[in-house]
């Protein structure tokens, strides 16, 4: 491959990027070069713009990076022999339009060996997270015009059918693996989630919006999307939702009473916080019913703590909190083949609402932060 240089926006520090450019790598044997088409940006990348920067309990962030783990790209090169294969055992070729697994785990420590999802790995690593763009061969984000792919990450390929701006969603729609786990905890009657159970959604961006579809795919009831937005709770309608609140216009306390008016006073089966705010959390256990399920998705980032009472956000009202650090590698396939088979209900070709150039990295973020924007993606070679 002929030497070139790569452009990649790359953040130095927290509010400040740079348009970098760095060799173009030859892949070693079990690596992927992969030329980037698209990749989003995540509520992740908003908070360590912001400075939010320790994540997964107390591991902090090793600038610079080249954010961007929500990537669809094609294959440029292929390491060693020139063979590889997906993580659903697809043969994979030069040219072979794929999504990027967005974490490497280590396969030696406790979890991996016990089969624990990647964010419990004592050792895990992230594209365009921790894995810092000063260690060569840099490319390890996928706001770059090229990502390199180290040994033990996976590809999944992209169906055919699938458009590129739906095929972006698909780490965040692996995250809704939270979803199928709760149905792993519904064995016994007053545990959910079940057919017809009541579901509220706090914060509809994208997260929210993955998890809302779901959510109504696996046969949810009632669903009643809450957030600051306007623009995105009538999307939430387009989606699904039955029932719309936006939080700025009411207060706490009526935000509940609502909630519980709409489910025969009692609350709701299930709440799945992905406003990724800490306040979201203790409003969300007041929003369930007795033995309800919170699943925890939005907080990945450490922004802070909240006060709540064991005894009666907890003990009294026997609740459960499922917390979701991330995806699964096996949700990614599946995931995929149900958006692409759900087109034809919901317009998840227009959840990309924004597109941006590298060298626009700044107005890009900016606009991710905006109430009138849903998915904000970066076109590397645009």
């Amino acid at each position: 491959m002929a030497a070139q240089g790569v452009l990649a926006a790359t953040l130095v520090e927290p509010g400040r990027y740079e348009i970098r450019e760095y060799p173009l790598p030859e892949p070693a044997p079990g690596s992927v070069l992969v030329k980037m088409e698209l990749s989003g940006i995540c509520g992740t990348d908003k908070h360590t713009f912001q400075g939010f920067t320790t994540q997964y309990g107390s591991r902090e962030l090793e600038f610079p990076i080249i954010q961007g783990h929500e990537n669809v790209g094609t294959i440029a090169a292929i390491g060693g022999n020139g063979t590889y294969t997906d993580f659903e055992g697809v043969p994979l070729r030069v040219g072979d339009r794929v999504v990027v697994g967005a974490n490497v785990c280590c396969g030696r420590c406790y979890y991996c060996r016990h089969d624990f999802p990647y964010y419990c790995c004592e050792n895990t690593t992230d594209y365009g997270n921790n894995l810092s763009a000063k260690n060569p061969p840099h490319l390890f984000g996928g706001w770059s015009q090229y990502m390199y792919i180290v040994p033990g990450s996976f590809l999944v390929k992209v169906p055919d059918e699938l458009p590129s701006e739906v095929a972006v969603l698909a780490e965040i729609f692996a995250v809704t693996v939270g979803l199928d786990r709760a149905k792993q905890m519904s064995a016994f009657p007053n545990e959910s989630f079940r057919f017809d159970d009541s579901v509220v959604v706090l914060g509809v961006g994208p997260l929210g919006m993955c998890f809302l579809m779901k959510a109504r795919m696996l046969g949810a009831g009632t669903i009643i999307a809450v957030d600051l937005s306007d623009y995105r709770l009538d999307f939430a309608k387009k989606l699904g939702a039955d029932r719309v609140v936006n939080a700025g216009s009411i207060s706490k306390l009526d935000r509940i009473r609502m909630i519980k008016d709409l489910t025969a006073g009692r609350g709701a089966d299930m709440v799945i916080e992905c406003a990724g705010v800490p306040q979201a959390v203790p409003e969300g256990l007041e929003m369930l019913r007795v033995g309800g399920l919170l699943v925890e998705a939005g907080n990945f980032s450490d922004l802070g703590e909240v006060l709540f009472s064991p005894h009666r956000h907890l003990c009294a009202k026997n609740a459960r909190i499922l917390g979701v650090g991330g995806e699964e590698p096996a949700a990614y396939g599946p995931g995929m083949r149900q958006m692409a088979r759900y087109m034809k209900h919901y317009p998840m070709q227009d959840l990309v609402t924004h597109r941006f150039g590298l060298h626009d990295v700044d107005a890009a973020m900016r606009k991710s932060m905006e109430a009138d924007s849903m998915k904000v993606v970066l076109q590397p070679w645009n």
